[in-house]
């Protein structure tokens, strides 16, 4: 069998190479050089004569689909001359622009994987780590806010994830090495604005560490109180020191009002969530005073104010004071439960009249649903009183605004509510 194939094989070889040897033919050279011109124009002519026969016969066979079809390929192929560039530069580029181009490529790939359907927290941390890897061997400063930066990226995946112990790891390490540069060169960058942003970052990380440390997954309280107590003490002690002593030149900008209220607001919350409604209450007046006239967050703060009014219950006075003290200086007793809820409907009455006066382009979505939660407070404070008529108003009120704002917890409220009065009223 073998033997018979061989020379058919060779025969076709053979004929390869004939016609590998044969002379390619040009049939351009063999015209005159001033007669290749009209024949091109000749094919030319053809070949859009043959195009706008196609465009008629197609036209003809769809009068109504083909004219959409082609508006929607030139629409597409528009989109696609605008909209790639301007993706490429404000998607691609932009958010980078400020990291060497091999720490953003690590950035892109890390950020790729951080969220949506790509989400890999092992490929997102992976990539971070080479992106910080890379910024070091470049010689980046690791203290910049877009080192840190990184570095907070890395410990919210985690949180977003649900390793909330991991995260808080990560930002006590952030934490103890700005600390540590604060102790070590904090006096030889007084006039380069480095020394107030990395203690700003300070304050900002111990914010959020008391906040992660308060999420009952981890449900360290006094770890969250520690740090958050730290964070106002550090931005206060800041504060009066440049009011006492003026700013120095090139030292950069400290907290505004509203961070510094913020921050108030964070402990204060820590308080109330722990049910020290009596140490809340201070930090949050604090707080308002802190915050712009015509913010909608100050409708916020009012019931804060108000709701921990409500729920606060003193100390006595003998367990607050030595007994020497209380006998130097006249006993002046705690408010009453009745003055504390008098109290507390005055200042929802004031978030409610707050919410009222402000408007766009100053209102957002605070001030409506501030003002649908005083209104239910309003409610739930009749109810302590045992005014059962006006608090029934006050949570229909509350449930109509609720529910016109697609509030639905706010709704579920004010209807257990009114579930509650109905119990009540049957006991009657």
């Amino acid at each position: 069998m073998f033997a018979r194939s061989a020379p058919r094989a060779a025969l076709r070889v053979g004929r390869l190479a004939q016609y590998e040897v044969r002379p390619q033919i040009r049939p351009w050279e063999k015209l005159p050089a001033g007669a290749r011109g009209p024949v091109q124009r000749q094919c030319g002519r053809q070949l859009h004569s043959s195009f706008k026969e196609q465009f008629r016969d197609e036209f003809r066979k769809s009068p109504i689909l083909f004219p959409f079809a082609l508006g929607g390929v030139l629409l597409v192929a528009s989109i696609a001359v605008f909209y790639v560039p301007y993706y490429y530069r404000n998607v691609i580029i932009k958010p980078y622009h400020k990291f060497p181009e091999p720490v953003a490529k690590k950035l892109r790939k890390a950020i790729f994987y951080s969220s949506g359907a790509h989400m890999d927290l092992r490929e997102a941390n992976k990539y971070f780590r080479q992106a910080l890897q890379t910024a070091q061997e470049i010689g980046m400063d690791p203290f910049t806010d877009e080192i840190l930066g990184v570095k907070l990226a890395i410990a919210t995946i985690y949180e977003n994830a649900g390793h909330h112990q991991v995260a808080a790891e990560v930002m006590e390490v952030m934490r103890a090495d700005c600390k540590r540069w604060m102790a070590e060169y904090s006096d030889k960058h007084w006039n380069d604005g480095m020394r107030s942003r990395v203690l700003k970052r300070i304050v900002e990380l111990n914010v959020k560490l008391g906040q992660l440390y308060d999420v009952k997954y981890m449900n360290e309280p006094d770890e969250g109180e520690k740090v958050l107590t730290e964070a106002v003490e550090m931005a206060l002690k800041e504060k009066a020191r440049r009011e006492n002593e003026g700013i120095k030149e090139g030292e950069g900008d400290w907290m505004t009002d509203e961070e510094l209220g913020g921050t108030l607001e964070a402990l204060g919350q820590h308080y109330e969530q722990f049910d020290a409604h009596y140490l809340a209450t201070p930090l949050f007046l604090q707080a308002l005073a802190l915050c712009p006239p015509k913010s909608c967050h100050r409708v916020v703060l009012m019931n804060n104010i108000s709701t921990c009014l409500a729920q606060q219950t003193p100390p006595p006075l003998s367990a607050t004071l030595p007994q020497s003290a209380t006998d130097s200086f006249p006993n002046t007793p705690p408010p009453s439960r009745a003055t504390l809820i008098e109290q507390a409907k005055a200042w929802a009455n004031r978030a409610i009249a707050k919410a009222a006066t402000i408007s766009p382009p100053d209102r957002n979505e605070e001030c409506d649903i501030g003002c649908a939660t005083a209104t239910h407070n309003l409610g739930e404070f009749f109810e302590m009183e045992g005014k059962l008529k006006e608090a029934r108003q006050q949570y229909d009120e509350a449930a109509s605004l609720a529910k016109a704002l697609s509030f639905s917890e706010g709704y579920a409220n004010a209807k257990a509510g009114l579930h509650r009065l109905k119990e009540l009223e049957r006991r009657k």
